[in-house]
């Protein structure tokens, strides 16, 4: 077990070897689950596996344009 301490401004340094063993990322999307803060790297040249994503689901820029056109009615 390693330990990470948090500072008066809720930072945490990351030990080194925990960070190697996870995959180095600049990003790392949060949250909280069970009681516990799981931090998972995020890799944002993940863009092109979303577009993928959503050219299998068939969903095109103008779809996305008209959801937000519908979001954005008062």
């Amino acid at each position: 077990m390693v330990l990470a301490k948090r500072t008066s401004k809720n930072q945490i340094t990351l030990p080194k070897a925990v960070v190697e063993a996870a995959g180095l990322a600049d990003y790392y999307d949060v949250s909280a689950e069970a009681g516990r803060i799981v931090m998972t790297p995020v890799r944002l040249q993940q863009a092109e596996a979303v577009r993928a994503k959503l050219a299998a689901l068939g969903i095109k820029e103008s779809d996305v344009e008209a959801a937000v056109r519908w979001a954005r009615q008062a």
